[in-house]
């Protein structure tokens, strides 16, 4: 799970553990790990057991991601903040290991080691504990419209990490959209400047003299990438788009 993708990021923590989160929006349980979808409502079979959709994503990810743990801790040092050794113990840890049964697999010869280990860890995740409710503090501290940089449309004093050439447009394009410029993309990129490209391509498919119901937008998002939502958010907080508080009716903004 090298490409985490943006839903997964935008997922609470309890979400996370789980591995899927619900769209509401879709009626979905959407698996956090490979992006697959399953449709509230319907009955799935697998090896002739019959299974709702809640617990058919819980089924699929045992089956093809092993654990959310193990997902999770094999990601990149970048991302956990892990060594390779504290992942090893970690993962014996959770496998249900004696101190004594780890010492003797890694062959340090003393349990305080591991004890010394356990003591780390627990030290780690308190500081994490920390960390995230510093954060959720700093969000709520923030006005939300400040926390994305928007781009109004016609204003030419765009910050230089926006300032796109033609050239760098159509090298973007091109990248991701590989079927076509009608869509779909591969993925959504990271990159803000790259966003913005792609945002101010799909931009085009609205009409600029006509106001949409929430339902004809997810529509024409839905052909450029499967996670529409995020797409629609992104182009109300780039300044591509604006709606009703109620969601009601959205337009292109001008």
């Amino acid at each position: 799970m090298n490409d985490i993708s943006e839903l997964f990021w935008q997922s609470t923590l309890e979400d996370i553990k789980k591995g899927y989160s619900f769209c509401k929006e879709s009626d979905e349980f959407i698996c956090l790990i490979c992006g697959k979808k399953l449709t509230n409502g319907i009955i799935y079979c697998d090896d002739d057991q019959l299974y709702e959709a809640k617990k058919y994503i819980q089924v699929h990810i045992a089956k093809k991601h092993r654990s959310v743990f193990h997902v999770l801790i094999n990601l990149d040092k970048k991302l956990t903040g892990l060594t390779d050794h504290q992942k090893t113990i970690l993962e014996l840890f959770y496998e249900g290991h004696s101190d004594n049964e780890i010492a003797k697999t890694l062959n340090v010869g003393s349990t305080s080691t591991i004890r010394n280990h356990r003591f780390s860890l627990r030290e780690k995740q308190k500081q994490a504990k920390i960390f995230l409710a510093v954060m959720e503090l700093f969000g709520e501290q923030v006005p939300k419209k400040d926390t994305f940089i928007e781009i109004p449309r016609n204003s030419k004093q765009v910050d230089d990490r926006f300032a796109i050439t033609e050239q760098e447009s159509e090298n973007i394009l091109a990248a991701y959209f590989t079927q076509g410029q009608n869509g779909p993309i591969h993925n959504y990129p990271l990159k803000e400047k790259k966003r913005v490209t792609i945002l101010k391509h799909i931009i085009k498919s609205f009409d600029i003299n006509k106001k949409y119901t929430e339902k004809e937008t997810n529509d024409i998002l839905k052909k450029f990438y499967n996670d529409y939502v995020i797409l629609r958010r992104h182009l109300i907080e780039y300044g591509f788009m604006d709606r009703n508080p109620d969601g009601s009716a959205y337009w292109v903004k001008l």
